[in-house]
């Protein structure tokens, strides 16, 4: 492979909190306030990158993606590299819609688009600001002809940010001229004369007072006659859509309308528009924005605008010459993101390196897409915080020329996701992993040609790209070839599988017909992670009920065949391909260009061996079935005791390699408060009252707007499946709007708002749950909001729709080693305990009956080394969203730096109390990335103890341990050789 091209495929997924001493005292000074936690770069053309990264500000996450521009490269001058043209226009489309229909040329491609201008959403559907393609105007800002901000882009390929109004005017019978004040715009002028064409870019046209249509310069029908008191705007007419080659010429008010009554069939008349900036020459590509961002270098504050709240955002920015473009969309309205205000937004840009930059469409809107190496389109890399692309008016699309078609190289990826998840690029010794050869040419687009296939170190390939371990753990390097292209990808053989389970532990349907799916992950005895594919595990299932099929993405599709039921899905590994009658893996590492034997021609698996093994499968698959149970024949094992244990749904001896999954279909509504205890319920305006039936609960809201809530006595738990809560509404006819209020598996609000009570008496509401929200969800109270009166509304009977699902049992986890008796605590080289939370903080202790040398409680301290083990003492009492997790993190990746760059430490030691209402998830599931991420790259070791947690629990995660103790397990005892070599902790089993 050409290392220049080579060099355009590097993938980057960094840990921006690493640990070299000058990232630790860099912590935040280029980010503000905030950290970055993740990276991901990749080229999508020559000239054109995507920067993905992740943020963890004091009060919010971000997710931030990010494309770089260098206009005009890659095509050696003469604007034939990248370009930035204008997309859509033909009425509301998705981004990806419209990239797939935009007409990129001859010898050009889609290669990214984003969405564009803020469009009249509830009227016409048109964006509102200017637009400019090939150097004509497509469509004026309005109200009126007057200059509006746009992202603009020259004939010599350069950029800005610029003020671009309306030059029209309308040449009437007898030579008279009239300014025109509209050309295709979204909102007609208050009084004057608009234009529209077939570039209409919105759905229905604006109503308008009145019209006449203009063709080769032409009448061509009468003007409507239509009474003055059409001129109330609910009166006006909307008109068609012009055709092409016609004019719409319309009028609003009365001087203008009365021209334009006065016109006749065959008047001479003219219309002409074109594009005038406020300085500069016009633009060849421009698209409306609003709010600036950055101007002349400077960062905008928008503090006290109604826009500067923290939302999704698009945004677009230039470097100071034009050259460089930016286009940048935030996540937000999601756990995982929480968005940006203009003036962080404007920060942000301003940072990156932008001298100007401009506000787009945000919200639902926000879109992003990139084209990978060798794909034909580009693709979603943003997360819509509708869940789904939302249809939007215009967009910005980049082209880039075409590429021979001839292979340069390839991009070697797991089936079902990408190179940067570790789950992915593993695989348990004996098992599979199914992997993609995209070829690409030098311009990084599509390229024909199959490759040949072959792997060096610890496993064997197909000719269809199915790799499968050997029995040793180790590492593998699986080639793509095809002449002179190759591709290559690292794959990690981990410890034997220990540990199964699903990603969906229950999956509930509503009705017949309707699927999910899940996947599943093992575990080694170190805590590793890798997915296990359909090809490499038995299922047993009731056939008759469900459907559970491949997804062709590393896994299982479930279906309802019935209306309504509860089952279980049983999942265990399949012996090892190779397996001896003993279920011993194969073994030896090589290299073939054959599918392993029982893959299939196409390393299928399961569609492959046979009518009596179909792997995962729907109802009336062939084959013996004599429980109805969905079991894969033994005949595909061979002999040997692992097989039988696989074809019985058992797991292999010794480990608990067996995961079920919950299934059900058919809503039922649980009860979640009959409200019989109204009187318990407290908050403004709440009251017992007569209900439904039985007790109730009535809101009285004061005034116009009046509020008011009820919390119950207890936090009301939501079953996780479900999919809407159902209330009884007693209505009066006001118009107030009933809410259910709830939080989110972190405690963040969740609110489902009721329609308006415009009817009176009793009435059941279904209120759909937001697919955005993380359950486990708890109801905090009701509440209610009066229109434009007083008001009174009953309440009775919360409900949860859900459907049933039936009862799994978790296997019990593999013992951990590292939990011993006291005896082997006592052999290590020294010893430190660990107690429940008290008064005083670790201490230094030296008496013969403690038989420790520290004891740690979980209480505030700062770091300290002591013999080769540096700890850290965590505060969990602030919310990881009100500056607790920045401040956790900042010193968790201090403590790695200095712990690896100390060669007289060995290991860290992390300990904190548990706070599961302070520390959310992500800040969890992050710390314990750093901690793995460090023990892989520095050799040395890390732990996390938890004090006062709910339970005493011992494990590892991606080899770390992880050692939970409960108040009630007294002082624990743990011996230490932070530089043994093999576990560097011993845990006491039997506390005292």
């Amino acid at each position: 492979m050409p290392n220049a091209v080579r060099s355009l495929l590097t993938l980057l997924v960094v840990p921006s909190l690493a640990w070299s001493a000058g990232s630790a005292r860099a912590a935040g000074a280029a980010a503000g306030d905030g950290i970055e936690t993740a990276r991901a770069v990749r080229q999508v053309v020559p000239g054109v990158r995507l920067e993905s990264y992740e943020r963890l500000e004091a009060d919010r996450w971000l997710r931030i993606d990010e494309l770089v521009v260098e206009l005009g490269a890659g095509g050696g001058g003469g604007g034939g590299g990248v370009r930035a043209e204008y997309l859509g226009g033909h009425g509301a489309a998705t981004v990806a819609q419209a990239a797939a229909a935009h007409p990129a040329g001859p010898g050009r491609r889609v290669v990214a688009a984003v969405n564009g201008d803020f469009f009249d959403a509830r009227g016409t559907g048109a964006p509102l600001g200017p637009g400019i393609a090939a150097g004509r105007l497509l469509h004026s800002a309005g109200p009126g002809p007057g200059p509006a901000r746009a992202v603009a882009f020259g004939a010599d390929a350069t950029g800005r940010i610029q003020r671009i109004g309306l030059d029209g005017r309308i040449t009437l019978p007898g030579g008279a001229v009239r300014p025109l004040a509209g050309y295709n715009a979204a909102r007609p002028p208050a009084a004057g004369f608009a234009a529209y064409t077939a570039d209409w870019p919105g759905a229905a046209l604006p109503a308008v007072s009145a019209a006449v249509t203009v063709r080769d310069g032409r009448v061509t029908a009468d003007a409507p006659t239509w009474p003055r008191q059409a001129e109330r705007p609910e009166r006006r007419r909307r008109p068609g859509r012009p055709e092409p080659g016609t004019t719409l010429l319309t009028a609003t008010g009365a001087a203008a309308v009365s021209e334009l009554v006065a016109l006749r069939p065959r008047d001479a008349v003219t219309v002409s528009a074109r594009p005038l900036p406020k300085a500069g020459p016009a633009p060849v590509t421009a698209l409306g924005g609003r709010e600036p961002l950055v101007v002349a270098g400077v960062p905008q504050d928008h503090g006290g605008k109604a826009n500067n709240t923290a939302a999704p955002r698009t945004a677009v920015g230039f470097s100071r010459d034009g050259r460089q473009l930016r286009i940048l969309t935030v996540d937000g309205r999601q756990r995982d993101s929480g968005g940006l205000t203009l003036t962080g937004l404007g920060r942000l840009m301003h940072r990156n390196g932008a001298y100007e930059a401009l506000n787009l469409d945000g919200g639902g809107s926000s879109t992003l897409l990139a084209a990978q190496a060798g794909a034909v389109a580009p693709t979603l890399e943003n997360a819509p915080s509708d869940g789904f692309p939302r249809p939007v008016a215009n967009g910005l699309v980049l082209t880039a020329p075409t590429g021979s078609g001839r292979p340069a190289g390839y991009r070697v990826e797991p089936t079902g996701g990408s190179t940067g998840d570790p789950a992915l690029t593993r695989v348990f010794p004996g098992l599979s992993r199914t992997l993609t050869a995209t070829g690409y040419d030098a311009a990084l687009g599509p390229a024909a040609g199959e490759p040949a296939w072959s792997a060096d170190g610890n496993g064997t390939i197909g000719p269809t790209g199915v790799f499968r371990a050997a029995a040793r753990p180790g590492g593998a390097t699986v080639h793509a070839r095809h002449a002179q292209a190759q591709g290559e990808l690292r794959l990690d053989v981990l410890g034997p599988l220990t540990r199964i389970r699903p990603t969906r532990p229950r999956i509930g349907l509503a009705v017949r017909g309707e699927s999910s799916g899940f996947r599943l992950l093992g575990q080694d005895t170190q805590g590793a992670s890798a997915l296990v594919e359909p090809r490499d595990v038995v299922l047993r299932f009731d056939r008759s009920q469900w459907s559970v099929q491949d997804d062709g993405r590393g896994g299982f599709t479930v279906t309802a065949l019935t209306p309504r039921a509860t089952g279980t899905l049983r999942a265990v590994p399949r012996p090892p391909v190779g397996a001896d009658p003993a279920g011993r893996s194969p073994t030896g590492p090589g290299r073939t260009g054959r599918s392993p034997a029982g893959a299939g021609p196409a390393g299928a698996g399961p569609a492959d061996r046979g009518p009596a093994d179909r792997g995962p499968t729907g109802a009336g698959r062939g084959g013996p079935d004599p429980a109805r149970a969905g079991s894969a024949g033994p005949r595909a094992f061979g002999p040997g005791p692992a097989a039988a244990r696989a074809a019985a749904g058992q797991p292999p001896a010794g480990t608990a390699a067996v995961a079920e999954v919950a299934l059900g279909v058919g809503l039922a509504t649980q009860p979640l408060a009959g409200l019989d205890d109204a009187a318990a319920w407290t908050g403004p305006g709440a009251s017992p009252t007569d209900g439904h039936r039985g007790r109730g609960l009535a809101l009285a809201l004061p005034g116009p707007a009046g509020r008011g809530s009820a919390a119950p006595p207890r936090p009301l738990p939501v079953p996780e499946l479900a999919r809407s809560l159902t209330l009884w509404v007693g209505g009066d006819g006001s118009g107030a709007r009933p809410t259910v209020e709830l939080t989110d598996a972190d405690g963040a609000a969740v609110s489902v708002p009721g329609p308006a009570v415009d009817w009176t008496g009793w009435r059941e509401l279904t209120l759909p749950l937001p697919a955005t929200a993380q359950p486990p969800l708890t109801v905090t109270r009701l509440s209610a909001v009066a229109a434009d009166r007083p008001a009174r509304l009953l309440l009775d009977t919360l409900g949860a729709r859900t459907p049933p699902t039936a009862r799994v049992t978790e296997p019990d986890a593999p013992r951990d080693p590292i939990l011993t008796a006291e005896a082997a605590v006592r052999a290590r080289s020294w010893r430190f305990a660990v107690e429940p939370a008290a008064p005083t903080t670790a201490r230094t202790v030296g008496d013969a009956g403690l038989r420790a040398d520290l004891v740690l409680t979980g209480a505030p301290r700062a770091p300290f080394v002591h013999r080769g083990v540096r700890f850290l003492t965590l505060d969990t009492t602030r919310r990881t969203l009100a500056g607790g997790g920045l401040s956790r993190l900042r010193a968790l990746r201090t403590a790695l730096a200095a712990t690896a760059e100390d060669p007289d430490t060995g290991a860290l030691a992390v300990v904190q109390r548990h706070a599961p209402q302070t520390v959310d998830r992500k800040e969890a599931v992050l710390s314990a990335r750093l901690l793995a991420e460090f023990r892989r790259t520095t050799g040395k070791r890390a732990a996390l103890f938890t004090v006062d947690a709910p339970a005493l629990a011992v494990g590892r995660s991606e080899g770390v341990p992880a050692v939970a103790l409960p108040a009630a397990a007294g002082r624990v005892l743990v011996g230490v050789d932070a530089f043994a070599a093999g576990d560097w902790l011993s845990v006491q089993e039997k506390t005292g």
